[in-house]
């Protein structure tokens, strides 16, 4: 079950690649509304098909900090962004840490393993969950609609 609305959102820092190696980045992001996307695996079509979306959509998203959250690599999520010209930060949580945390894990995905299943958060500034969703299946993607309007909000 994912966390619910109301809930302080868990903080976490994880690993992301860049150009200069990897970097540190904590979620969710001190003092701005931050969309926390968690998706499957890279290099599938539904996951590649969601993060070029949203990185073509990220101006509508009202400023809040978005990042995107798997159990890849940081070096997979690196190689699949350039492939791919994702421009959403991408960021590895392969110990399934914050997946656990956010209640979001997605038990032999493929059966191949755990990941994430697609979920989606809004946090406020504070640190508040104002947004909860876990889609009922991989393949459906999360109400960006709903997301963008619960952003808005946060002004």
């Amino acid at each position: 079950m994912p966390l619910s609305i109301g809930t302080k959102a868990p903080v976490f820092t994880l690993k992301s690649k860049k150009a200069d190696g990897l970097v540190d980045v904590t979620l969710p992001v001190a003092g701005k509304t931050t969309v926390l996307l968690f998706f499957p695996l890279a290099f599938t079509s539904v996951c590649t098909d969601e993060m070029c979306s949203v990185t073509q959509g990220l101006g509508s998203f009202g400023g809040a900090e978005v990042i995107a959250i798997s159990v890849d690599s940081p070096f997979a999520q690196e190689a699949w962004a350039k492939q791919n010209n994702i421009g959403v930060p991408l960021v590895s949580d392969l110990n399934k840490e914050a997946t656990n945390a956010y209640g979001v894990l997605f038990k032999g995905i493929a059966g191949i393993g755990d990941s994430s299943a697609r979920a989606a958060f809004v946090v406020d500034a504070a640190g508040q969950i104002v947004y909860s969703e876990q889609t009922a299946t991989p393949k459906d993607l999360p109400n960006f609609d709903a997301i963008k309007a619960k952003v808005a909000e946060q002004k």
